[in-house]
Parts: C-alpha cells; sequence; structure tokens
C-alpha cells in the first residue's frame, strides 16, 4: 500500500464508507463532500485487504470520469494491481463483453459501433424511403423515441406513432444487417446475453467479485438491470450518487434506482457523506433550505466549517444587457483587486440562449472566456472520412461508412452508380460491400463504373488485410492509403484559405497521431475504433486545458465547481424552465438549481431581470418561485442602482422594483 493511503485522513462517515466492504452499500455523497476520494481509497483498501484486484470492477459515465479515478487508484496502489482492475463506463463494459459473445445473439464480433451522426445518415435515408419526409419527420424525433422505450426495457412495438415505429424497426434491422450497434444496443445486448445465456452470466458474475458503481442517481431502468445481472450471488456492490443531483430525468435516468435502492438490493448499508469541504456556510444554507422542499428525497444536510466572508446575493436586473455588463464589469474589478485568474469565475445559466449577451459582453471588455458545446473534433468532415475508411476496412459490411467514401476523393463512381448499388443489395438482401464484389452485380455496371469499383474494394481489401495483420504501425498504413488516394491534397484543394487548410490538415494530423499511440504489435483497429466511438470527451469541454471565465449551462457545471459562482436568470420560465413546469418536473428543476449553488466555493450572485429579450421580443419576467423557498436572511438582496452608480430611467424599472417590494415581503 502506498504512503498516500491514510485512513486518519477520512472524516467518520468516510472512514465507514471504506472499511464497509462486503454487501450491498449505499454512499449518498452530497455535493462537495469528498466522494472520489472516499471512493478511491475504498478501492485501494479493498486491494490491502486481499481482494484481488482482477474481481474489481468500477463503472463510471464519462471516459474522463473513468481515467480520473483510474489514476486516483493507482496513486494508492501498486502499479501491478493497478493495471489489474477494470475501471471503466458502462458502454466500454458492454463492448468488452459483447466482443466476446455477441455470436450467440447473431452479431459478428467485429461489429461497428454507430454513432450520433452514423445514426442520423441511416434514418435520413429510411425517412425519405418510408415518405416521412413529406410529414417533416427528423432523425432525432426517432432516435429520441427509440431510446425512450428501449431504455425502459420495452420494445419498438410500444412507441405510439406508427410511423416513427415503421422508421425504428427498418433501422433497427438496417443496423444488424451492417453487423453494426448503436449505444442503446451495447446496453440491451449485454444484458439480454447475461440474462439469457446462464453460462456467460456465471462467467462474468466470476469476474467481477466486487462492483463499484459513480453517480448512480444518473442509471436508467436497463442500468439498474445489467447491474443486477452483472452482481454476484454476494452481492458485493457499492453504489454511489446523491439523490439531489439527479438532473437527467429527461434522459431517462431513474431517480427511484437510488430512492428504491432497498427493493433491488436488500438490507444494504447506508452511509451518508454530509461533511462539505467545497462551500461557505453561507451557500450551503441556501442550498438545504432550498433542497428541503424536495418531497421525494433521502434524508440530508450539508455542514460545513468554512465561514465565508462574503454573503450569498441576489440582484434584481432591469434587462439582460444590464445583467451580462454588471457581471462583466464586477468580473474585472473582483479579478484585479484580488489577483485572481480569469478561471476562478463561473457564469451559469438555464438555457443556451441567455449566453449571448454574455458573450457580447465579454467580448466588450476583452475578457477572455470559454464557452460550453462548440463543435466537435469528431464532427469535423476530414475526420468523419478517415474514421469511415478505418471502420470500413475493419468491418466492410458498415454500408453508411462505405457510403462516406465510396467516391471519396472522387474515383468516378457516380451518385447513380452508387443508387443503383444501394438498391441492387437491398433487393438481394445483402451489405453494399458484398454487392460490389458481386460478380453479377459488376456485369450490369457499365465498364469504366466497374473498373473503378473493382479498383476500390481492392484498394479497401489490400489495406484492410494490412491492419488486420497488425504487423507494422497503423499510422505508416494509414499515411501509404492517404498517398495512394491522394486524399490529403484532395483536402487542400477544397480549402478556400490557408487558415482552413491548416485547420484541416491539423485534425487529420490528429487521427495519425492517435494511431501512433495506439498501435502496438498484435493490436487490433476494432479496438482502435471502439475507443474512438466510446470517447465521449467531445461531449465534454476541457475545462483544465482552457483559459478564461467559463460560461457553462447548469447541467454541464454538474461536477464542477468554481471560487466566484454567477447564477444568472433564476426567473419563472427560465429556472424552472417552462418546458418542466408543464411537464410536472419541478423537483428535478429544483434539483438543478441546487447543483448551480453547491458550485460555489467562496462566492454566489444569483441574478434575475425584470425583462428579457426572447425569439427577438421583450417579455417580463418574474423572480423564480424557488427564491422565495430560502429565507430571506439567509442571502443579501444588493440595489443595483448604488452598485452601477448610475440611476435607472422609470421605464426599464418599474418592474424590477415591484417586484423587489413583493420578494422583501415575503419575509
Amino acid at each position: 500500500m502506498a504512503e498516500k493511503f491514510d485512513i486518519n485522513s477520512l472524516n467518520a462517515a468516510q472512514k465507514q464508507a471504506v472499511q464497509t466492504l462486503n454487501g450491498p452499500v449505499l454512499i449518498l455523497a452530497g455535493a462537495g463532500t469528498g466522494k472520489t476520494r472516499t471512493v478511491t481509497c475504498r478501492i485501494a483498501n479493498m486491494i490491502a485487504k486481499g481482494v484481488n484486484p482482477r474481481g474489481i470492477l468500477a463503472l463510471t459515465f464519462t471516459n474522463k470520469a473513468a481515467n480520473e479515478m483510474a489514476d486516483r487508484v493507482a496513486g494508492l496502489v501498486d502499479r501491478k494491481s493497478a493495471r489489474a482492475m477494470t475501471v471503466c463506463t458502462f458502454h466500454s463494459l458492454c463492448v468488452r463483453i459483447l466482443r466476446q459473445d455477441i455470436g450467440r445473439l447473431g452479431y459478428k464480433e467485429n461489429f461497428s459501433i454507430y454513432t450520433g451522426s452514423d445514426q442520423s445518415g441511416l434514418l435520413k435515408r429510411l425517412i425519405m424511403e418510408y415518405g416521412a419526409r413529406r410529414e417533416k419527420l427528423e432523425p432525432a424525433q426517432v432516435l429520441s423515441e427509440m431510446s425512450r422505450v428501449r431504455n425502459n426495457g420495452l420494445e419498438i412495438e410500444h412507441i405510439e406513432d406508427t410511423l416513427i415505429a415503421a422508421v425504428a424497426k427498418a433501422y433497427m434491422r438496417e443496423l444488424k444487417a451492417q453487423n453494426a450497434v448503436d449505444f442503446d444496443d451495447l446496453l440491451i445486448l449485454t444484458e439480454r446475453l447475461l440474462r439469457c445465456y446462464p453460462t456467460i452470466h456465471e462467467k462474468w458474475n466470476k469476474r467481477f467479485s466486487y462492483i463499484t458503481v459513480d453517480e448512480f442517481q444518473d442509471t436508467n431502468s436497463l442500468q439498474m438491470s445489467l447491474l443486477r445481472q452483472l452482481v454476484g450471488p454476494e452481492h458485493n456492490v457499492c453504489v454511489v450518487g446523491d439523490d439531489d443531483q439527479s438532473i437527467y430525468g429527461w434522459r431517462g435516468a431513474q431517480i427511484s434506482n437510488i430512492l428504491d435502492f432497498e427493493s433491488f438490493f436488500p438490507n444494504p448499508t447506508v452511509i451518508k457523506l454530509e461533511e462539505n469541504y467545497r462551500c461557505t456556510r453561507q451557500v450551503l444554507d441556501c442550498a438545504n433550505a432550498l433542497i428541503k422542499h424536495n418531497a421525494g428525497r433521502r434524508e440530508k444536510t450539508l455542514r460545513t466549517n468554512k465561514d465565508g466572508e462574503y454573503p450569498v446575493r441576489l440582484m434584481a436586473m432591469p434587462g439582460s444587457q444590464e445583467e451580462a455588463e454588471f457581471i462583466a464589469d464586477e468580473i474585472e474589478q473582483i479579478r484585479a483587486r484580488n489577483s485572481l485568474p480569469w478561471e476562478a469565475f463561473a457564469i451559469l445559466f438555464r438555457a443556451n440562449a441567455q449566453s449571448r449577451a454574455l458573450e457580447m459582453a465579454m467580448r466588450e471588455h476583452h475578457i477572455p472566456y470559454r464557452m460550453v458545446g462548440t463543435k466537435s473534433f469528431f464532427d469535423r468532415r476530414e475526420v468523419k472520412d478517415l474514421l469511415s475508411y478505418l471502420q470500413m476496412m475493419d468491418n466492410p459490411d458498415a454500408d453508411l461508412h462505405l457510403l462516406r467514401v465510396l467516391n471519396t476523393p472522387p474515383r468516378g463512381i457516380s451518385a447513380t452508380t452508387a443508387s443503383f448499388a444501394i438498391d441492387w443489395s437491398r433487393d438481394n438482401k445483402k451489405s453494399l460491400w458484398a454487392t460490389l464484389v458481386d460478380i453479377s452485380f459488376l456485369s450490369e455496371c457499365a465498364t469504366r463504373s466497374q473498373n473503378s469499383i473493382e479498383a476500390f474494394t481492392e484498394l479497401v481489401t489490400r489495406y484492410g488485410s494490412e491492419f488486420a495483420a497488425s504487423e507494422r504501425p497503423f499510422v505508416d498504413i494509414l499515411q501509404d492509403f492517404l498517398n495512394e488516394t491522394g486524399y490529403e491534397e484532395y483536402i487542400a484543394r477544397n480549402c478556400k484559405t490557408e487558415e482552413e487548410k491548416m485547420r484541416r490538415q491539423a485534425a487529420i494530423d490528429d487521427i495519425k497521431v492517435a494511431l501512433r499511440q495506439f498501435w502496438l504489435p498484435g493490436h487490433k483497429l476494432t479496438d482502435f475504433l471502439a475507443g474512438i466511438c466510446l470517447d465521449d470527451s467531445r461531449d465534454e469541454d476541457d475545462i483544465e486545458s482552457k483559459s478564461g471565465v467559463c460560461l457553462i449551462t447548469m447541467h454541464a457545471a454538474k461536477g464542477l465547481e468554481f471560487p466566484q459562482v454567477y447564477i444568472v436568470g433564476v426567473e419563472e420560465g427560465l429556472l424552472p424552465h417552462t418546458r418542466s413546469v408543464d411537464e410536472g418536473s419541478m423537483d428535478e428543476e429544483r434539483r438543478l438549481f441546487y447543483v448551480g449553488i453547491t458550485r460555489a466555493r467562496e462566492r454566489l450572485t444569483m441574478t434575475y431581470c425584470a425583462k428579457r429579450s426572447r425569439y427577438g421580443q421583450e417579455e417580463r419576467c418574474q423572480p423564480s418561485s424557488f427564491i422565495h423557498e430560502i429565507p430571506r436572511h439567509m442571502y443579501e438582496f444588493v440595489d443595483y442602482d448604488k452598485l452601477m452608480k448610475a440611476p435607472a430611467t422609470e421605464d426599464e424599472c418599474a418592474d424590477f422594483f415591484s417586484s423587489m417590494r413583493d420578494l422583501l415581503a415575503d419575509d
């Protein structure tokens, strides 16, 4: 055991969690209570007590979280033990299981994984075939409905809309025909394997004797079913989460998994981590007061010995422009006065539309900032092309990838020929690749098209064999392929500016670097591609690598913390959001506000406006009903005019003063 693991550095509740190893354990880890340290120390203690590290499984929701947990555990145990453990996401684990046994379900073990753009491409074609385009049906609608029913353990037949159901069924058939699965399939097929095949179930039960699940409040019904299949008869399962931070119900997360844990794993040890090491007492008082208004929750109260020097502030602003301008101006002043970095500040908002005024203010003040939700690296055209080539060389039956690069760069295979190949493949119930290499199909093509297709399939087969042999570095194979096809020159020719050319080439180079770092003799291209598809870091802004004030949605802020936090737009219709009020999701909106509040380490400022521009129209606003749930003595109401040193006009502030009087009268 490394010296870094010191049981005496933990508080009483953390010690209990670390020392309780057997049977079901539910750790209720409040915001800022040292959850990650507790979990990693618990895993280290398992190894110290003689648990075989190979039998330890820790499941997370993102690769970033998995890497962080693995790194922390590696600092507490010897290197051999750290490598023997399995720390990964639910989806990564499912890929490992399916690669071994998916043949039982009628798939080949080199299946492709279709991600968002792949799914949308396939659905666009199916929507056109089914005439659903006339109904203005979008791929996102089909994906949303499919995910909703499937993650609740239901079949496609439970989709009420007959047109969506028909397209969804065709989508499922096409996926299997192409030996491909999507992210939902990874969970569904793995759960089915474990449930329907006793020998496979027993194999994985024996493989993992101790299972830990992080962020348990975010699990859905399907993930709970999968977990129950994975856990062995000893029920050595530890789940860690906080029902007060369950904010992904719209994605299918079931808060009942944590509220009703005892019904899934009877007689668990329930441990509450309530000592907060992040926030000041002033911030926690507001958070505790707010969340107590949720009826369906496990009782807990965060506490701290950290008495801050700043009160929580509530500010009423005349409008969103003044709100943004004030925050930008104050950030400059606080930073200069306290010698703080820009990264010490975060501005949290509920809706994306709120960010425009904030961005404008940051630019006008020349304040560097970082936004959550920039374009994904993996959505770049050149990256999609290269990954499609690699996917196709690994699994030629992946039609979507083949279609993307069939004539990229142009090689004499026209859109008409491609359409003919698609129709022929459907009529003969073959994959597109099987069609392209079929002599009967080729005999029906014009000589020029036939020659182009044969040259293309020979190219793919030759390089696919090289990748499969894995006898020389993958990056060298790819570079030879790029040279032979002239792909890099093709991209350069189609760039309008030198800057665009450099940007696109840099993206291609990034793929080369990834291949170089991955390859060792015998490594499989399949595994590289699975890692790329499962790498969800493209959906998470790398906070640590970017500089500037953080402008971030409240959902994206979960798991983060900042010394100085502004929560803007604490108004009815925004927080709680109108849609959530209509759908009866007030408790989740309150939890979202709670998450926002508990991001603040030192200073918290909440703002609302008397009016706000929405869809080009000025609308009057009212302070959020959630503000009324926080006792008046817990925050300071700040006068906007005094701070800005300029009187506001009567027109601007009529509603502002009215709402302020109403709020103060509610004490």
